[in-house]
């Protein structure tokens, strides 16, 4: 098993573009934003093409400064990706998403990585950017949730009442994939840690780890955020 999974042909890899195109598709129909969906699919095409490169040459490197410039690109861009359906006080309302993101989302990896997996060099390229971008990638999504809900919930509730809807729509996902997990949900990292050979109890232990790592900076991202977008007037 672990041969047919070590390469993966680039003619077999476009067949699970099908069911992609099956969704544009459908958005074209019912006269939806299919142009977004397709510069989406093909942004991520090009954005993983580079990161692949990109990796290799860092890996090689070994250079503290390069992985923590690398984990700082992370925090600045997934700040911007995460206000991207919110208009209002776009430039003040990035300076929230990103200290919510520092506090939440970097505080958690230094926990991950120097506490829990006690990394020799502590910067080791290999798992501390993975680890940073399961981390930030959730992160965006919880701050998103966060921050449409609060700016629906404040037309018609109080501040702190808006606040604590929008955190608990934030935290939805994150507290399905808990539900979820082991029993519907076998998750990446831990399929790809049993395909390659891994004891599965080796494997679990990893994915206890990095699922309270997300649910743990998913909540305290969005908390911050939304603690500090409710100080401001509405």
């Amino acid at each position: 098993m672990s041969a047919s999974i070590s390469s993966i042909p680039l003619s077999s890899l476009l067949i699970i573009l099908i069911p992609v195109i099956v969704v544009i598709w459908i958005q074209f129909r019912w006269s939806l934003n299919f142009k977004e969906s397709i510069y989406a699919v093909a942004r991520m095409l090009v954005q993983l093409m580079v990161i692949g490169y990109l990796l290799g040459y860092i890996f090689d490197a070994q250079r503290s400064w390069l992985v923590v410039l690398i984990v700082l690109i992370m925090v600045s861009v997934s700040s911007w990706i995460a206000l991207r359906t919110i208009k209002q006080r776009r430039k003040q309302q990035y300076i929230y998403v990103f200290t919510a993101l520092i506090l939440g989302g970097a505080t958690t990896l230094i926990l991950v990585t120097q506490v829990v997996l006690d990394f020799t060099p502590w910067y080791k390229p290999q798992y501390m950017i993975p680890l940073a971008g399961m981390i930030f990638s959730n992160c965006i999504n919880s701050i998103s949730l966060a921050a449409e809900r609060y700016y629906e919930e404040i037309q018609r509730k109080e501040i702190i009442m808006a606040r604590n809807i929008a955190f608990k729509t934030a935290m939805i996902p994150a507290t399905n994939s808990l539900f979820a997990v082991g029993l519907v949900a076998l998750p990446g990292m831990m399929t790809g840690q049993i395909l390659s050979g891994v004891d599965p109890l080796v494997a679990v232990r990893y994915q206890i780890m990095v699922m309270a790592m997300i649910y743990g900076s998913e909540g305290i991202s969005s908390a911050v955020y939304l603690s500090l977008i409710s100080r401001t007037k509405s």
